[in-house]
């Protein structure tokens, strides 16, 4: 009888557990949201999957996946998710800052907060002004710091599996790998224009009020060049600091100009790029003079400062000539002190 009784409890324990899904859910929060009310998920292997986005920013849906890393993209921003069947993700992040407001929640977080956290530690120990003022022993402390607090990462994770702590570690060796030739290409770029060399130019390009404008159009005046683009984040989370610089000193010897590089690359095509531009300077209230360049990254301006990352900041003289050719950005208080040291 207790056998019969033992068979019947067994029977009920496996009627009751749940059979493993195949699917995985994934759902979140995105503030700020773009135009785009959609969230599309991707890999290599042509798996695609678009999720709605509500007017609140939230989103949810279930996926039929093979389990491994997936891209996710929302307006001009990408990310990286782990995803397998049979569990539940999600995630929180802000548009307007989306890379650093990035935070995971839910089956795989360890695995997935590790990747997008170790892809920005960097941030936190290779400043600009290292870059733009710093010497080698300044480099090799800053690289040594930022690999005590990689390994204090690794430890804030521990449900990584050796995949991906391996991924992590390879992040690690290219950050350090991408400083170093930054470093040295800094170096190198102070000592090709330095202070006082005669500025290349740029001729007739378009304004965003109409007709064009030609860097000898601006000569009596200091002229601060900001090189950017309407897909490129860091260059919008500059945007509020800009704007607070330009009406700061909008009654000084000085003007400031924005020149874009959007391109079919990004956009598609050649007029989306420019529609994007449009747009962007128009949605965003983008005050100084608002200029779209005449071939892009390919432009001659662009190429003579060799400029290749963005956002770019320059500064030249009245008389055409380079105070700054990696001028401090409008975040940061050095601006403010370059500018005050040139009596602006």
């Amino acid at each position: 009888m207790k056998n019969i009784f033992l068979i019947i409890s067994l029977i009920s324990i496996i009627a009751c557990q749940e059979e493993p899904k195949n699917y995985a859910t994934l759902s979140g929060t995105i503030t700020n949201a773009h135009e785009s009310d959609t969230l599309r998920i991707f890999n290599r292997d042509n798996y695609e999957k678009i999720i709605p986005i509500n007017e609140d920013g939230t989103f949810s849906d279930t996926l039929n996946i093979v389990e491994g890393d997936y891209r996710f993209k929302h307006g001009d921003e990408y990310g990286t998710i782990y995803l397998k069947n049979n569990t539940v993700s999600s995630f929180t992040t802000d548009y307007e800052d989306f890379d650093n407001e990035l935070v995971f929640i839910g089956d795989g977080s360890d695995i997935n907060n590790l990747a997008i956290k170790s892809l920005l530690l960097g941030n936190d120990y290779f400043s600009a002004d290292l870059f733009n003022e710093g010497v080698e022993e300044d480099l090799t402390t800053s690289i040594a710091n930022y690999t005590n607090a990689f390994e204090d990462l690794k430890d804030n994770y521990k449900n990584v599996d050796s995949l991906h702590l391996a991924n992590a570690n390879t992040t690690q060796q290219r950050t350090i790998e991408s400083v170093n030739k930054y470093f040295n290409s800094k170096i190198a770029l102070r000592k090709e224009y330095p202070a006082g060399m005669a500025s290349p130019p740029f001729d007739n390009y378009e304004n965003h009020k109409g007709g064009t404008t030609s860097l000898s159009d601006l000569k009596g005046k200091y002229v601060y060049v900001d090189v950017w683009a309407t897909w490129c984040g860091p260059c919008k989370r500059e945007i509020p600091s800009l704007q607070k610089v330009e009406e700061q000193y909008h009654d000084k010897n000085i003007e400031f100009v924005s020149i874009s590089v959007d391109d079919a690359r990004r956009s598609g095509t050649d007029e989306k790029a420019h529609t994007a531009w449009k747009k962007m300077v128009e949605d965003k209230k983008l005050g100084g003079i608002q200029l779209f360049s005449d071939k892009a990254w390919q432009s001659d301006f662009i190429q003579a400062y060799k400029i290749t990352g963005i956002p770019r900041f320059l500064l030249i003289d009245p008389d055409g000539k380079i105070v700054s050719a990696d001028a401090p950005r409008p975040s940061n208080p050095k601006l403010i002190e370059l500018f005050n040291s040139l009596n602006i």
